[in-house]
């Protein structure tokens, strides 16, 4: 996929969707937790709030802690968004784990969270045929179990695999539809991109519609360092922890020359969608539509530049 696509997340008051919507972008996100620190919707219940809000935008999740729901559940809710909406959404999963209690809330072992995974993606695929299952795997075994009816789309929505480290990275190639890595540098991006090429390439997996999103906490202002101050204090808040020494390696923060050449540093490692959220909470608005009209409209992918 060559085309530049840009999202934000988003899942607020019924006029800031409508806003939002409103913008030259290609997707609006949600995301959620069950039992997390900071209090969160239920991703499933906010994607379709997103989705009954809106009318063009691709809608997706950023992300579904995958492990924590019966594939069954997942692939029924999925799918009767995905015909409510025309064909409009998107899947991102995760594993998660950050916040353990999740995973005793749900009765899910943390340490089974990636085979879990593994093996309810291509469960999930299989359900969204329409025609009864019968799967034998370790986590998930079913018999004869029909989910209709199908999705719009053919196949089923875009499963996009969220992550940062090499087993999620080979997930995505070998079962994903799409990449989508948070708290990255540019730098980092492009290695997992050789990463993910790489693997796919030995497993013998094409490519060619893959889609390569990035999630990208970004926040600008004229003054440069209040962006990034101000950017540490919220993802310190989301994250519980400090990110003063390390803000500039996994976010896109500062001047409006500053964040352009930083969001066009991920389109030249190949980034073609980028998935943003605004890392402020008290100007996300002025942020949003600096973003919208001066900065993203900015950037090239690289082959077309001049």
């Amino acid at each position: 996929m060559s085309e530049l696509r840009f999202g934000l997340t988003g899942a607020g008051r019924r006029e800031d969707v409508a806003a939002l919507e409103a913008l030259p972008i290609h997707s609006l996100w949600v995301g959620g937790h069950v039992a997390a620190p900071n209090g969160s919707p239920e991703v499933l219940v906010a994607l379709a709030r997103l989705a009954a809000l809106t009318e063009r935008v691709r809608v997706g999740t950023s992300i579904l802690l995958l492990p924590l729901y019966p594939p069954a559940i997942v692939a029924k809710a999925v799918a009767d968004l995905d015909r409510v909406s025309g064909g409009r959404v998107t899947l991102g999963v995760g594993i998660g784990g950050e916040y353990p209690a999740e995973f005793e809330a749900c009765h899910v072992p943390i340490s089974e969270r990636g085979p879990r995974t593994d093996e309810a993606i291509g469960l999930i695929r299989r359900f969204w045929s329409g025609e009864p299952v019968t799967h034998a795997g370790p986590h998930y075994p079913v018999e004869d179990v029909r989910i209709h009816p199908a999705p719009v789309q053919a196949g089923g929505p875009p499963i996009i695999v969220a992550g940062r480290k090499p087993p999620a990275m080979r997930r995505a190639a070998l079962l994903g539809d799409g990449w989508m890595p948070y708290l990255y540098s540019a730098r980092r991006y492009a290695s997992s991109v050789e990463t993910i090429t790489a693997v796919a390439a030995e497993a013998g997996r094409d490519l060619s519609s893959f889609e390569w999103c990035a999630f990208l906490f970004v926040n600008v202002d004229d003054d440069g360092d209040r962006a990034r101050e101000e950017t540490a204090q919220f993802l310190g808040g989301t994250y519980n922890q400090s990110f003063s020494e390390m803000i500039t390696s996994v976010a896109v923060a500062g001047t409006a020359d500053e964040v352009t050449a930083k969001l066009q540093a991920f389109v030249d490692a190949g980034a073609r969608h980028l998935i943003i959220t605004t890392a402020t909470r008290a100007r996300w608005w002025p942020v949003v539509h600096r973003l919208a009209e001066d900065i993203l409209p900015a950037l090239t992918v690289q082959e077309e530049r001049t």
